[in-house]
């Protein structure tokens, strides 16, 4: 197996991954107008995968064990790309929430197999996870600032802004389906195991949960915080796409700086404590886009040591995949939340002074577990590339 292939094929079912959230978050308030739901409501979309990715994370595992890591990851992608693509059938409510559940559960299966994949194919050299997360936040900055374009050319077509995405799909299964001819269930032996008694692990679980909540939120919120603070509905697209792409590089360097400082305790807080500063820039009422940005920067580190830091635990790829379905599985679970916390805290309040305040205190929360559950990264890890 060539590394070049594999980083590729992790790169490409990465970029799957989020779309199906991402797509939806800067119509948000069109989904809101065109099918009359509140915030409440209408979090959903985004809330509902992230549920499902903490809900069936854990099974990811099982079913690798039992047809094949590969073969699961490939099933997994041509899921959402079938979900995806079943969005051009209509806009309704319901048509929405079932492709979020059903999408999520697809995800909730490549994820954590992904992770495993990494652990497996390059078994010294965990912040090759960066590949996935930035390739990850690619697939979720393309969405994210290309549907309101693409529901603009299509004159105004939900269907058509929310379902392109599925060519990613079907184009990531394709490239899987190498490595899925080559996978079965002799290569299970080792079973993959929950560790659901390690102190360790649950500590991870719970700051990748309040990191994913977090991560949604802002995903989800942005863009109608911004229309609040009286931005054009076309700015305050520009700001969720701020928000992505400027992940991207972060995402990328976050885990290799890890790695070489030897743990990735500094890291972690730096980025929990920009997340602090661009919140408190919102309430300040200073510049959004600089807000936006501090924030970016902070999510764009966190979301690529929540990744490696299981597959660092981890000794083999079965380890590194019960590891990964705990963290994301309890991680997703609770993080799918944040959204819903979000849109039902701004219902209430009528603003989102409130909910930003409560955001700060997620955070503060977030940084006190970081100083308590970090420690070395593996010294293998440091040869990263």
């Amino acid at each position: 197996m060539k590394k070049g292939y594999a980083l590729l094929a992790i790169g490409l079912a990465a970029l799957n991954l989020r779309p199906l959230m991402t797509s939806v978050a800067p119509l948000l308030g069109t989904i809101q107008r065109e099918l009359g739901l509140s915030g409440a409501a209408a979090s959903l979309l985004t809330t509902l995968p992230v549920l499902c990715m903490g809900l069936f994370a854990p099974l990811a595992a099982r079913i690798g064990d039992r047809i094949g890591m590969e073969r699961t990851i490939r099933l997994s992608l041509l899921l959402i790309a079938a979900m995806t693509a079943l969005r051009a059938a209509g806009s309704s409510a319901a048509l929405l929430i079932l492709t979020a559940i059903v999408g999520g559960i697809g995800i909730s299966l490549a994820g954590p197999l992904l992770s495993a994949f990494v652990k497996k194919t390059f078994p010294t050299r965990p912040a090759v996870v960066s590949v996935y997360s930035a390739s990850m936040t690619i697939g979720a900055a393309l969405a994210s600032s290309l549907s309101v374009p693409v529901y603009a050319r299509s004159g105004g077509s939900l269907e058509v802004a929310l379902s392109v995405w599925a060519v990613l799909g079907v184009a990531a299964a394709a490239l899987w389906s190498g490595f899925a001819r080559q996978s079965g269930k002799a290569e299970a032996k080792a079973r993959s195991v929950l560790p659901l008694r390690n102190p360790q692990a649950v500590k991870l679980t719970l700051f990748f949960g309040l990191m994913a909540g977090l991560f949604y939120s802002f995903t989800a919120w942005i863009a109608p915080i911004a229309i609040e603070f009286g931005y054009a509905p076309d700015r305050a697209a520009v700001f969720l796409t701020v928000f992505t792409v400027i992940q991207i590089p972060v995402s990328l360097i976050a885990p290799n700086l890890s790695s070489r400082l030897g743990s990735p305790r500094a890291v972690l807080i730096a980025c929990g404590l920009l997340e602090l500063t661009g919140v408190a820039m919102l309430l300040l009422g200073l510049p959004m886009l600089l807000a936006v940005i501090v924030i970016g920067i902070g999510a764009g580190g966190l979301f690529p040591l929540a990744l490696m830091l299981p597959i660092a635990e981890a000794g083999t790829p079965e380890e590194a995949g019960g590891w990964s379905a705990m963290t994301q599985g309890g991680g997703y679970l609770i993080g799918a939340f944040g959204p819903l916390t979000i849109g039902a805290l701004r219902d209430v309040t009528g603003g989102f002074a409130g909910p930003l305040a409560f955001v700060l205190v997620v955070i503060a929360a977030m940084i006190a577990l970081q100083w308590n559950m970090t420690r070395r990264v593996e010294p293998e890890a440091e040869q990263a590339a």
